[in-house]
This record gives C-alpha cells, structure tokens and sequence, in this order.
C-alpha cells in the first residue's frame, strides 16, 4: 500500500481526531466516515493511507507513545523505570487508560484490530521492555532465571487495569512509582 503524500504534521493531526473520536465513541462507533468528517478529509484517502480501521486506529495508538522504551538507559533498573514513569503526565497516562479500556473489548471481539495492535504497539512497546530488562540481567541487577522477567508487562498492565477497578482512580504518578518500587522492581530482586 503506498503511503504517501501526507506531512507529519497532517498525519499527527489525523491521528490526534482519531483518538478524540475513540475516547468520545469507542471503538465500535468509530467510523472512517466520522474521521473523515473531523479531519476534512476523504474516506477514500484514509483507506488509500491506512487500509483499514483497525490499521489507522493502531498507528494513532501508536504515534500517540512518547518514546522507544528500549532507548531510555539510565544506567539501574530502578531509573530506568523511574524515568519510564517520569515521561508521561498524569493526566496523558489517564487519557492512555481510557483509551486502553475503551479498546479491551473491542480487541476480543475483532481480530483485526487484536493483530495490528499486537503488531504495531504491542511487539514494539514489549521488544523494548524486553531491552530495558536483558541489560539489566547483562549489569548483573536481575538473575537471568528470575520467572518474574516474563511477568513483566502482565504487571504493568495490571495496574492500569486493576487501579482504576478497585480503587475508583486513574492510574497516576505517585501510585505508578509505589506500584513499581513495591511490586515490579522486589519481583526481580532489585
């Protein structure tokens, strides 16, 4: 498919509506016709550019991520994770979670969008995790055969799953960082 004659700044725009729209609809409602309406574009360009709307929800989810996991080095595990944890706000990790639990269901249900969420933000976010956790295991922090470096992400995700169901709160700065230092960082021996 040729992607094409969009600038970035169009192409962030484009994807920017699409995020409003899932937060304001969800998924299920969420309607090339309605992204073309809000973006003063055609249906026939989103398709051309995205061919789909599993497609074009997976890259707005995923230009939506600020950096590459896997490039943030500080040196320890622990900074590491306090620095993953310093690169969003609280109110941008609040607008992710909705965004993520406006998608659970819809994953389930359409095998589309499970695919190019796994393959567009799903691999890349957990290859770069992965990255964070081998140098550890490399600088001697973590034990290579340590069960937990699998369980990872599955505790990651857990939070911003669990905070909001049992606590009636989003998931914020100050309950990240406890969560991380309290479960994640004993979890691997650090």
């Amino acid at each position: 498919m040729a992607r094409s004659r969009l600038t970035p700044e169009r192409e962030s725009e484009l994807y920017g509506a699409v995020l409003d729209l899932l937060r304001e609809v969800g998924y299920d409602a969420l309607t090339m016709d309605a992204v073309a309406a809000r973006t003063h574009s055609s249906k026939a360009t989103l398709y051309r550019q995205w061919g789909s709307k599993p497609e074009l929800v997976a890259r707005a989810l995923r230009d939506n991520k600020p950096a590459d996991l896997s490039q943030i080095d500080t040196g320890t595990l622990r900074g590491d994770f306090q620095e993953l944890v310093d690169r969003s706000d609280d109110c941008q990790m609040e607008r992710d979670s909705a965004l993520m639990r406006g998608l659970a269901h819809a994953v389930h249900t359409n095998p589309d969008l499970h695919r190019a969420l796994r393959e567009l933000l799903i691999e890349p976010e957990m290859n770069g995790l992965e990255e964070v956790l081998r140098r550890a295991v490399r600088r001697g922090e973590v034990d290579a055969g340590n069960p937990a470096l699998k369980l990872v992400p599955h505790m990651l995700i857990g939070a911003f799953i669990a905070r909001p169901l049992i606590d009636d709160q989003p998931v914020d700065h100050a309950f990240l960082k406890t969560y991380v230092n309290a479960v994640v960082l004993p979890s691997l021996g650090v």
